[in-house]
């Protein structure tokens, strides 16, 4: 299994970006999805997610209202829409595959992680 997460960039505060994760070798519609994120010097903490169906989603205080994450089972893919960015956003963002069909918030209620996808907000 893999993800493969991308977006990622350098970006002015206020401005946008959308993150996108494509898996390989997993069907992930039959999973619940989330976005990570990860600064230099500090741990790994959670950002988004969202159920297998869809029809749940849940997001961290920080990021309510401005983050949207959504998914595309036909394309095998989770995005993430990050709007009205903030300096303190920047950090590397990880997509990962749930256990579950739920939207969960801890690292352990995922078992497949892509690799890092850099997100630098410059103020």
């Amino acid at each position: 299994v893999q993800l493969q997460a991308s977006g990622g960039g350098l970006v002015q505060a206020g401005g946008s970006l959308r993150l996108s994760c494509a898996a390989s070798g997993r069907t992930l519609s039959s999973y619940g999805m989330g976005w990570f994120r990860q600064a230099p010097g500090t741990e790994r903490e959670f950002v988004a997610a969202i159920s297998r169906n869809g029809y749940s989603s849940v997001y961290a205080d920080s990021v309510k209202g401005r983050f949207t994450i959504s998914r595309d089972n036909a394309k095998n893919v989770v995005y993430l829409q990050m709007n009205s960015l903030k300096p303190e956003d920047t950090a590397a963002y990880y997509c990962a595959s749930a256990r579950g069909v739920l939207a969960v918030t801890t690292i352990l209620s995922y078992d497949y992680w892509g690799q890092g996808t850099q997100v630098t907000v410059s103020s």
